[in-house]
This record gives C-alpha cells, sequence and structure tokens, in this order.
C-alpha cells in the first residue's frame, strides 16, 4: 500500500526515497487488496486460501526486491506469512487425505437392501443385549449402514496435566464392513494446534499425529497394537451405532442379567468389550482391554466408555456425552469428556 501511496503522491514518506512509477504503484494496490481477499478466505475457512496467499507473497516480495533500499523490511512480514501459509497447505493436505480415507471407506462398504430390525432379529442375544435394543428403540427401524457426526470435548494426554486441551473432531463410520475414519484437531498450548487422523478398515488401524498439521510426532499403520486397539474402540463406540450388534462378525455372550460380553473377529484381528446396562435396559459403560500404546513395551489397560447423557437420532437412543478413560495402576485416569452432535444415520 506503501508503494502505491508513494506513486501517486498520497502521503509524504520520507523513509521512501525511490520513485516509483504509477504502473507500479497499482501493482501495490492490487497486491493489498489481494491480501485482503487472503485474509476473508481464511475467515470464511475456504480450503484453498493459501494458494491465493502464496500468490500474494510472491508478488509482494517482487515489489519489495525492486525497491528493496526502501521496502526490504516488508520481508519479514513476508516470511510471518509464508509460516502460516505452511501450515494452511498442511492442513488443506491432512483434510484431503481424510476426504480421500472416507471416500475408499464408503467405496469398501458392501451396500445391501434397506432392511428392518425385528423382534425376531434379536431373540439369539443374551437378555440383556436384547432389552437394551429394544429399550432403545431399533426395533421397527432400518439397519444403521453408515454413521456420521461431529464431536467435541476436552482431552489430556498425561495424569498430571493440569488444564484441559479443547478438541473438535468428525466422525465417520461404516457398519457391514466395519471400519471409521476420525479427524481431530486439538490444542495442547494456546498457540500450537495439533491434528490427527484414526483410521480403521479391513481389520488394520492407522494413527496420524501432526503438530500445526505439519510436524509428525505420531505415524503408526501396520501395527498389531494398534490393530487389535482400533477394533476394541470400534467395539466401545458402537453404541453409537447399536444395530452393529446384530452383524455376523460379532457374538455375544451373558456375563449376568444386566452384563454382556461382545467377541469381534475381523480381517484377521479379535476384540471384545463387555457392556453394562440398569436393569430397564440403559446402557452405563463399556469396557475393552486396549494397548493405550504401540512400542514394544505396551501392555493391554482396560479402557472405559462411560456415559453421561443420552439423546435420539431417527428415533433411536444413543449415548450423546460420554466419558473416556484408562484404568492405570495409579487410579482411573478420566482423558478425554466428550459430546457427538449432527449426527446422521445412512
Amino acid at each position: 500500500m506503501m508503494g502505491f501511496m508513494k506513486a501517486f503522491n498520497l502521503m509524504k514518506l520520507n523513509d521512501f526515497k525511490m520513485e516509483i512509477s504509477k504502473s507500479l504503484g497499482i501493482i501495490w494496490l492490487l497486491t493489498a487488496f489481494l491480501f485482503l481477499i487472503v485474509a476473508i478466505l481464511y475467515l470464511w475457512n475456504i480450503d484453498w486460501w493459501w494458494i491465493l496467499g502464496g500468490a500474494a507473497v510472491i508478488i509482494s516480495q517482487l515489489l519489495i526486491i525492486l525497491s528493496w533500499q526502501d521496502a526490504k523490511v516488508g520481508t519479514i512480514a513476508n516470511v510471518i506469512i509464508l509460516v502460516v501459509l505452511i501450515i494452511g497447505s498442511a492442513a488443506w493436505n491432512m483434510n484431503n487425505q481424510v476426504k480421500s480415507e472416507i471416500q475408499e471407506m464408503y467405496q469398501q462398504q458392501k451396500s445391501t437392501e434397506r432392511e428392518v430390525v425385528s423382534e425376531a432379529m434379536l431373540k439369539d442375544l443374551p437378555i440383556p443385549v436384547q432389552t437394551w435394543l429394544q429399550q432403545i428403540g431399533v426395533v421397527g427401524t432400518e439397519k444403521i449402514q453408515t454413521v456420521s457426526f461431529k464431536q467435541k470435548g476436552q482431552m489430556k494426554l498425561k495424569p498430571d496435566q493440569e488444564k484441559w486441551s479443547s478438541a473438535e473432531a468428525e466422525q465417520y463410520i461404516t457398519v457391514n464392513d466395519p471400519g471409521f475414519v476420525w479427524k481431530v484437531n486439538m490444542k495442547m498450548m494456546p498457540i500450537i494446534p495439533v491434528s490427527g487422523i484414526d483410521v480403521f478398515k479391513n481389520g488394520t488401524g492407522e494413527m496420524t499425529m501432526k503438530i500445526a498439521s505439519v510436524i509428525p510426532v505420531v505415524k503408526v499403520a501396520e501395527n498389531e497394537k494398534v490393530n487389535q486397539s482400533s477394533l476394541q474402540r470400534y467395539l466401545l463406540e458402537l453404541p453409537w451405532y447399536p444395530t452393529a450388534a446384530l452383524h455376523p462378525s460379532i457374538t455375544w455372550e451373558s456375563i449376568d442379567e444386566t452384563t454382556a460380553k461382545a467377541t469381534m473377529e475381523y480381517g484377521g484381528t479379535t476384540g471384545t468389550a463387555t457392556y453394562f446396562f440398569d436393569i430397564t435396559g440403559d446402557l452405563l459403560k463399556v469396557s475393552a482391554m486396549r494397548y493405550k500404546d504401540h512400542d514394544e513395551t505396551a501392555q493391554l489397560i482396560e479402557c472405559i466408555g462411560e456415559v453421561k447423557n443420552y439423546g435420539r437420532v431417527n428415533g433411536i437412543k444413543i449415548p450423546i456425552e460420554m466419558d473416556v478413560s484408562w484404568v492405570l495402576d495409579e487410579g482411573v485416569f478420566t482423558w478425554y469428556k466428550l459430546e457427538i452432535y449432527d449426527v446422521t444415520f445412512n
């Protein structure tokens, strides 16, 4: 903008010694407008804002070079903007990766005719599971094939972490061919964003975590412990898509009048989860033995999802608020308090 003012003598700029032609001044003005457009696109959460931003920085830096003696300090601003653009580009790439994973998962999902859940379908299930499914209203509804929702919550990565970190996520689930894609954004500190992607498909799990979508801190695939932990997570989250209890890969065993165990074998991976109900059939919590870490020393640890509140989606009652905890030697460590919303079935 200063170059435009200098070219048209709109303001006295004592520090700007070099003469600037009016045509070059107009380019300075257009570049300023381009930066303004980039800022608006960023505020509107338009994914490709960083592409225009890159063009603006290049043009701006060329103008600075042409007036280097007077405008070189502007390079500092361009470097700062460039760092933001790199982060924006990396976030765009992660979003595209998520879209690709979702598309692949949906393409693999076997398409079946819409099937309505009947009382007869429940008869071979343990009594607590039958009571639960009847009580939440799945009888007479279509079997759930796909699920999507948004998620918000508070997270801690370590028991001694004093402050909770905010997290926002999106999750996509397929039931006929069990799988999920989970994309999370969280802030571990006010200015340090962390993005992560968890994928479960074909019985295998993958985990990716990056600081500012750029610096990888976790990248794990083809790991048996991650596979098992991902399948266990699928079972822990089954109450969000409860007709999956009828999936042929899952077998049920009654433990007592209010408790039942599910065992799932899929894609070469096996896992179990225990479901605890009250006498009316409301789910209280789900428990599964999972790997908290993925290295050679990682041991199975009990993971509990405790229901805090319910809501209804298409007439089906599902948990919408849950606390997730690890049962450590030193005590129960609640690491995630979450709420799901904008839930869509099929």
